[in-house]
């Protein structure tokens, strides 16, 4: 018994250490280091959504996603430079897999095109299978963070 525990306690103590924070769907602490996912943009913690009237906590949703996406694993990210709020733009992967590309084609990321195209064909993908936030009513988080409007 006292070996498995040290066993099941070992991964956790290991990502600790490597102080991994997910603050929402496109956004980590990592090592000190705040990371923005670059090319893609996620709906904010508290934004909702609207499926057969049912409200749905998307953003929560999206930060949720990724948390399940890394599980116990350090992403890897590959640095692009620092967006306006001094945060590092990267994308990061986890077993060689991108996690924007991962969260675009699961429906719950989008591809910020006004900063790159590099997600339009995981986006496409989304939008016909109608996954995740296309198969809702939604708001895109830059029209939701200048407006503040939420379903009700």
């Amino acid at each position: 018994m006292r070996m498995l525990l040290i066993i099941i306690l070992f991964p956790l103590l290991a990502f600790a250490e490597n102080n991994l924070r997910i603050v929402d769907g496109d956004t980590i602490h990592l090592n000190g280091d705040k990371i923005r996912f670059s090319g893609i943009d996620t709906p904010e913690i508290k934004q909702m959504c609207k499926k057969n009237e049912l409200i749905i906590a998307c953003g929560l949703m999206a930060k949720n996603l990724l948390e399940k996406k890394i599980g116990m694993t350090i992403p890897v990210c590959i640095m692009e430079g620092k967006d306006r709020y001094g945060r590092l733009l990267a994308e990061c992967f986890v077993n060689e897999e991108s996690l924007s590309s991962y969260l675009v084609r699961e429906g719950f990321a989008f591809a910020y095109t006004q900063y790159s195209k590099k997600f339009v064909e995981d986006e496409n993908f989304a939008i016909k299978n109608k996954i995740g936030m296309w198969s809702m009513d939604f708001i895109f988080p830059w029209d939701f963070r200048k407006s503040k409007y939420n379903f009700k």
